[in-house]
């Protein structure tokens, strides 16, 4: 069982510092439909640009790259191990835990796997990482499962941890803002890119809001109760906290924006070719992601082993507490279920807010609930 320390030569900047809240989650890149998105294409045109814009040539590269690997391992007991390899998205966090917790707990060596944990940072090139072969599997959201497809890439989700996503604006509590509806006048720090943005704006919420650069910090917020920023529920909050600042959030999940998080994706040349293989990791995901949320304190020890870029226990407590409500909102909820009504709901709203084309993804193609214990 093996965990790879973070990737070399990969840009990055901490936002678990003690002033370093920010995120830059990677997500594909997409051509503009309007001047809406004119800040999201330029956050993204970036080397992961030139690869994910490049799927052709990334295909044909990888005509004589296997998508798994043909060597195998021994576990002590004598039987043999098929090496496998997930790619995270950002530096190791809570939104990772079930798979370190799969990995800790025996669960991927149970279904004979020997799982590499590859972790992300600011430019992780998640669809290359897959469609080159280099990873089966990779950690993302599922807004960039439909920008991945957007741009030819057959990637597809096979599990989703979070049901609702953990998007927030981060409001000092002093600053008069109940909700949404209360926004103007704020200044809000955000990062340009993410199609949450230009949900918002379409609604009107950001109307009277002045946007200002993101600089993964939350600085700005302790030292004025104007100031918010775009924040995940499972991190930020307790970050502003720590410095003495009372806060409040407001889910972008209440509006209606709701993609599902922490998305376990492969290929659908894996799932063609490896049924079997991709049903194992699945299953053993779902075995880490269960025990994960009922007790993290062994994965949280790993990801702290694994994340060199200011992590602390406190903050993955916090956010392991944090993802139980985002992975069972309800009683009757299935731990990494997908369903159609809710990728369309997606892909509609991302055709509204006209970060693709109006005829580039079918909701359908986008995931499969096939391999799903």
């Amino acid at each position: 069982m093996l965990i790879r320390r973070a990737s070399e030569g990969r840009p990055g900047r901490s936002r678990r510092m003690s002033n370093a809240a920010g995120r830059h989650q990677h997500s594909s890149e997409y051509l503009p439909f309007s001047p809406m998105t004119t800040d999201v294409l330029n956050f993204h045109f970036s080397i992961v640009t030139r690869l994910a814009l490049a799927i052709p040539a990334l295909l044909m590269a990888g005509q004589g790259c296997s998508s798994r690997s043909d060597t195998q391992l021994e576990r002590a007991d004598g039987l043999q191990l098929t090496p496998v390899s997930v790619q995270l998205n950002w530096y190791p966090e809570v939104e990772h835990g079930g798979v370190y917790e799969a990995l800790v707990n025996g669960a991927y060596q149970d279904r004979n796997l020997a799982v590499e944990i590859k972790p992300g940072g600011r430019e992780t090139p998640v669809a290359p990482e897959l469609l080159l072969g280099r990873s089966q599997f990779a950690i993302t959201n599922a807004d960039d499962v439909v920008l991945f497809r957007a741009q030819g890439a057959d990637i597809v989700a096979v599990f989703a941890a979070a049901q609702n996503n953990p998007r927030c604006l981060l409001v000092r509590a002093d600053s008069g803002v109940e909700g949404f509806d209360d926004l103007a006048g704020i200044t809000l720090q955000c990062q340009p890119g993410r199609a949450f943005l230009p949900f918002l704006r379409k609604r009107g919420f950001l109307d009277e809001v002045r946007e200002v650069p993101y600089f993964n910090s939350i600085a700005g917020m302790v030292d004025d109760p104007k100031m918010a920023v775009q924040a995940y529920v499972v991190a930020e909050p307790i970050l502003a906290r720590q410095q003495g600042v009372d806060v409040r959030t407001l889910m972008v999940s209440d509006l209606g924006w709701n993609p599902y998080s922490s998305v376990l994706v492969t290929t659908g040349t894996l799932i063609r070719e490896s049924p079997e293989l991709v049903r194992d990791f699945v299953a053993a995901t779902k075995t880490g992601w269960a025990d994960y949320l009922a007790s993290p304190q062994l994965a949280n020890e790993a990801i702290l082993k694994a994340n060199t870029h200011g992590m602390t226990a406190d903050v993955l407590q916090f956010g392991a507490e944090q993802m139980r409500p985002l992975a069972y909102p309800t009683e009757s909820t299935e731990l990494g279920e997908m369903t159609l009504p809710r990728w369309q709901e997606l892909v509609d709203q991302m055709k509204e807010i006209e970060v693709i084309g109006p005829d580039a993804v079918r909701a359908e193609d986008c995931f499969t609930d096939e391999f799903l214990p």
